[in-house]
């Protein structure tokens, strides 16, 4: 139904002619590797950041789990002795 309609392929005006396209020269360069090369040292240096990079992240949640810890602990024993008073001395 919708059918797209496409002009004939010579529809130049007159005393007009498609362009002649140029070649381009050969490279004198020699063809290089890949820029980036990934070596076995590059490997071990990546995973050692990311071991690092964990055993830090783990350290510093392991140092949030024990201030939390330890707030707790104070927590507890401040209501302890607010509430105490001091009934169970003898």
């Amino acid at each position: 139904m919708l059918r797209p309609t496409y002009p004939p392929t010579d529809t130049y005006p007159v005393g007009m002619t498609p362009a002649a396209t140029a070649t381009p020269a050969a490279s004198t360069t020699p063809a290089t590797g890949p820029a980036l090369r990934i070596t076995p040292a590059a490997v071990a240096t990546g995973g050692a950041a990311v071991l690092v990079l964990g055993a830090v992240l783990v350290s510093l949640l392991l140092a949030v789990a024990v201030t939390a810890g330890s707030l707790a602990v104070l927590a507890v024993v401040l209501r302890s002795l607010r509430d105490g008073g001091g009934r169970h001395r003898h």
